[in-house]
């Protein structure tokens, strides 16, 4: 029986793909991208890491999705960095270079769930799994300037950062305003107890319900 498991382990663990800044490129080529950014001392990843380990499996040879790994300690640290990666595990799903955070559950039905609606990405190239819509926009943006479409690019860079901070600047206010109610809840328990006096209160009331069951 164990060495049913090791066999198992092992060969889960080789249908692993570990997703560095030299093969990122290559391998995530017009697929579908689902991605775990992970850290190998994190105790979340190492749970995670089953049901993760069992969806690379079933989509070892799919031609148009991608489930794989980022180590973002080691060999990946460079890709969390461009993927603004902040705690660990992340994951993220979408076209390579447009990747966005996933929110659902992380057990392995929650996973492939999401998983079976991912379908090829529209590849700017040569228009393949393109809507109408997509290749217009591409035909368009064909007739623009490299220099434009950087500046589109930062422009676009600076509004992001833009309702990041000012997310983070609200954030930071509740949170004072949290710790403020905290107190004033506190504070006014605290008050409250002592004018009321109700830890004898209670005493009194206990000790009269006690009399009253002695007196029958």
């Amino acid at each position: 029986m164990i060495q049913k498991l090791i066999v198992l382990t092992m060969a889960v663990a080789s249908n692993a793909v570990e997703l560095t800044p030299e093969n990122w490129d290559e391998l995530t080529a017009g697929k579908s991208v689902f991605v775990k950014f992970f850290a190998p001392w994190c105790g979340h990843c190492k749970k995670m890491k089953p049901a993760w380990d069992s969806l690379m499996s079933e989509y070892e040879s799919s031609d148009t999705v991608l489930i794989a790994d980022v180590d973002c300690i080691n060999a990946g640290k460079d890709l969390c960095s461009q993927n603004g990666v902040k705690g660990f595990p992340t994951v993220k799903w979408g076209a390579a270079d447009a990747l966005e955070d996933y929110k659902g559950g992380r057990d392995l039905d929650n996973l492939k769930s999401f998983a079976s609606t991912l379908g090829p990405q529209c590849n700017v190239e040569t228009l393949n799994h393109c809507s109408e819509e997509q290749t217009g926009v591409i035909k368009s943006l064909r007739e623009e300037t490299a220099e434009t479409l950087a500046q589109s690019v930062a422009t676009f860079n600076t509004k992001q950062e833009e309702i990041e901070k000012v997310f983070q600047e609200e954030v930071s206010k509740l949170q004072q305003t949290f710790q403020e109610l905290s107190e004033t809840k506190e504070n006014g328990l605290k008050l409250l107890k002592k004018k009321s006096n109700i830890v004898i209160v209670q005493s009194v009331l206990k000790q009269k319900g006690e009399a009253h069951s002695n007196e029958l």
